[in-house]
């Protein structure tokens, strides 16, 4: 599988579990992570369509379920790194918009492939007054070795929001940030955002065949 595939299987895991359980403890980052994570693979478990490949109800969910514990904006801006503060306003709202739109279908595609994976918890500490913490996970897996995985989140006014995820000790928005980095120096701001839309295009394409 994939890293992107690897990362977007249990980022969409914990992403379309946050709101669907309303009932669920998110007090603290570990909590959070292990709750709706355990949720969700309950549903999948149980949802022939996903197992047999549905993307578009994939895509439906994670859409749904996303935003609440995700700030797309800040990982925008870390994966453009320094060219984040080239662009304007305008195109700030448009970035965030299409990179939240290219993670959500890359993700929900990975969504599809779960089979029989589990996860296992790390022990986690947090000192008092932390607003910044990382929650670190292992994705054993029936053939092939063990994943590390990691949560990387930030305490905001309503809740703890996911704002990085590290998969074998890649950074999630790093990954990004040398083809980022590529376009907009070749073709400007604009010519990323382009990009983007094209990208999103072909994967809304791919998802009408299912």
């Amino acid at each position: 599988m994939k890293l992107l595939q690897k990362i977007g299987l249990f980022i969409g895991a914990l992403a379309c579990a946050a709101s669907a359980f309303a009932s669920v403890d998110t007090s603290t980052p570990d909590v959070l992570v292990k709750n709706v994570t355990e949720e969700v693979l309950t549903i999948v478990r149980q949802d022939k369509d996903l197992q047999n490949g549905n993307t578009k109800k994939a895509v439906a969910l994670v859409e749904t379920k996303v935003l609440p514990h995700f700030n797309f904006t800040r990982m925008t801006g870390l994966a453009l790194g320094r060219d984040w503060n080239k662009a304007t306003p305008d195109q700030k709202r448009v970035l965030t918009q299409e990179f939240r739109t290219l993670l959500v279908r890359t993700y929900s595609n990975a969504l599809t492939a779960y089979r029989d994976q589990t996860v296992e918890y790390k022990p986690f500490k947090m000192a008092p007054g932390d607003t910044d913490v990382t929650v670190r996970t292992q994705v054993n897996q029936k053939r092939g070795k063990p994943i590390q995985l990691d949560y990387v989140l930030e305490k905001e006014a309503d809740g703890w929001k996911v704002y990085d995820v590290v998969v074998a000790g890649v950074s999630l928005v790093t990954n990004y940030r040398s083809s980022f980095s590529q376009e907009v120096h070749s073709n400007g701001m604009d010519g990323l955002i382009k990009m983007l839309q094209a990208k999103n295009k072909a994967l809304d394409s791919g998802n009408g065949k299912k």
